[in-house]
């Protein structure tokens, strides 16, 4: 059977499967059985007792069966695939803990009595919730539970209140470690660590808009985020930033002192020695970068002492402390992987480890906690594994069933400018996005437009500066993250809604939630924009 047809009828059958309830994995592999069974025996659909004389059933374990089968333990053995389970427990063990609402509160003392604070404080804490475990459903839940009872009872209008929770919890697609760059690295033979590298900017620039635009929503219309009546004691505004200063000399200078340790073990070993053949340079490493630290911590010393005092500097500890455990693990998960430490998967059980630590240390580790939190990530994990099993399954069969190269040549032979093609593929994944899991179109999809993306003219991509060669497949894993951005809001199942709907109060619909997403979705789309016009702002820290 003709490619074309087969096209065709995994198309339709697809979304019949999807329709009427079937779960993707298994939607999936129903497929691939078919889309075999179309090109490589046909006479099964025809004369099912002829079994056993056709090139996938005379000899089991051999031909397009073998190269598929093999295809998925290839997958499934990939050693960075052992992070997913590892990030998704590191953000069940934070849900569970009260770390997340301790951090909370101290960005809420800091920015509760500007406009809009408790708005973009919830858009802080989600990025940095998203920095330390890269999973999305966990952050809306929690930023539901946590902060969306505060706004409403502040009296914030109730759409900001929904799609900043909603926006701003998704951003785990977005900013490293994202789960999603870290299938797209696995299933494109992409660098995984140049994609988190790619994506830092773009994710940061998406949190910044939204919390942009809560600022100029919330100055254009004050009635959308009244300001809290001040709460006894409440510092004023020169106190609080002289206060927040010292709680910030008091982290850099206990930054400075770990980096200055570090210094002092690498030299003793040996590692920072430039005559060793072979040598890497370790990041803030050399002894070179002594005097600059020492400076640091010196400047941060003279601020508490001589400038916020000590009674101001412990109390500006005392509300800020909150945020401390957070930016350890993001700095023990992040700082290991670009500092060259560890690997991927090495830093997702390190970030583990180290918030059950932060948990036992204050008290709340126990049997119930990691029970629940070890039966959530196997859930979690489970529907993602059978989603890629299913996905990979079905992407393989079509590509031997050569797919691929069929799309590849209508979309060419359509002689299309190449913003027009990239424009036409964001318009098929936003709407897929509104459809299916980010599992299913990362290993649909991506192995079919990523190959015609490399093959456009290089020059063409963008408007604003050229991209290299070797970052095509990074800045198209970034423009795609960027899309399943925008897919987590997107009705009719955008999975944010129904996360938020889980533990919002009863008075609020599953309409109302969707009603809230529409203007963050325009910001989304900006972002989005963004990157098609300036492709180049994802290779700046490359």
């Amino acid at each position: 059977m003709d490619v074309g047809t087969i096209s065709i009828v995994l198309v339709f059958g697809l979304l019949f499967l999807l329709g009427i309830g079937m779960p993707l994995g298994f939607a999936s592999a129903i497929l691939a059985a078919l889309v075999m069974i179309m090109k490589f025996e046909p006479t099964l659909l025809t004369d099912p007792t002829s079994f056993g004389t056709g090139l996938l059933t005379s000899n089991p374990g051999t031909g397009p069966l073998y190269l598929l089968t093999q295809k998925i333990f290839d997958l499934m053995t990939e050693y960075v695939l052992i992070s997913v389970p590892l990030f998704i427990f590191m953000a069940a063990l934070l849900e569970r803990s009260g770390i997340a609402k301790q951090m909370y509160d101290s960005l809420d003392f800091w920015l509760s009595r500007a406009r809009g604070g408790v708005a973009i404080v919830t858009s802080i804490m989600a990025v940095l919730m998203a920095a330390m475990s890269g999973i999305i459903g966990g952050e809306v839940v929690l930023l539901g539970l946590i902060a969306l009872p505060q706004m409403l009872r502040l009296g914030y209008n109730q759409n900001l209140a929904i799609g900043t929770i909603c926006a701003s919890g998704s951003l785990g697609t977005m900013i490293p470690p994202s789960i999603v760059l870290i299938i797209y690295g696995l299933i494109t033979e992409t660098s995984i660590k140049a994609l988190f590298t790619g994506a830092f900017i773009p994710g940061f620039m998406l949190a910044s808009f939204i919390m942009i635009y809560i600022v100029v929503r919330t100055q254009l219309d004050p009635s959308q985020a009244p300001l809290p009546e001040p709460r006894e004691g409440d510092p004023e505004g020169g106190e609080k930033l002289v206060m927040f200063g010292g709680f910030v000399s008091v982290v850099v200078a206990g930054i400075s002192a770990i980096l200055l340790a570090r210094i002092a073990f690498l030299t003793v070993m040996g590692r920072n020695d430039p005559s060793v053949e072979g040598f890497e340079p370790p990041p803030l490493g050399m002894v070179s970068d002594l005097p600059w630290l020492i400076g640091i911590g010196v400047l941060a010393l003279l601020f508490i002492f001589l400038v916020a005092g000590r009674q101001r500097t412990a109390s500006g500890w005392e509300h800020g402390k909150g945020l401390v455990p957070p930016l350890a693990v993001i700095g023990i998960v992040l700082g290991s992987i670009y500092g060259g430490v560890t690997g991927i998967t090495e830093a997702a059980g390190m970030g583990a480890v180290a918030v059950f630590l932060i948990a036992l240390f204050r008290g709340e580790a126990s049997v119930d906690l990691l029970w629940v939190s070890m039966m959530r990530t196997l859930r979690s994990t489970g529907t993602i594994i059978w989603v890629t099993i299913g996905a990979a399954t079905l992407a393989g069969a079509y590509t031997l069933a050569g797919g691929p190269t069929y799309i590849a040549q209508l979309i060419i032979g359509a002689e299309m400018p190449t913003m027009l093609v990239i424009l036409t593929m964001m318009v098929i994944l936003l709407f897929m996005g509104a459809f299916m899991d980010w599992v299913g179109i990362v290993l649909l999809i991506i192995p079919v437009f990523l190959p015609i993306v490399k093959r456009l003219p290089i020059d063409e991509i963008g408007f604003l500066g050229t991209l290299s060669p070797q970052h095509v497949a990074i800045w198209f894993g970034v423009l795609f993250c960027m899309n399943m951005q925008v897919s987590f809001l997107s009705p009719p199942f955008g999975p944010a809604a129904f996360y938020l709907k889980s533990v919002a109060p009863p008075h609020i619909s599953l309409t109302d939630i969707f009603r809230g997403f529409l203007p963050f979705i325009g910001v989304q789309l900006v972002a989005l924009a963004v990157l098609l016009i300036w492709p180049t702002i994802v290779t700046i820290l490359l």
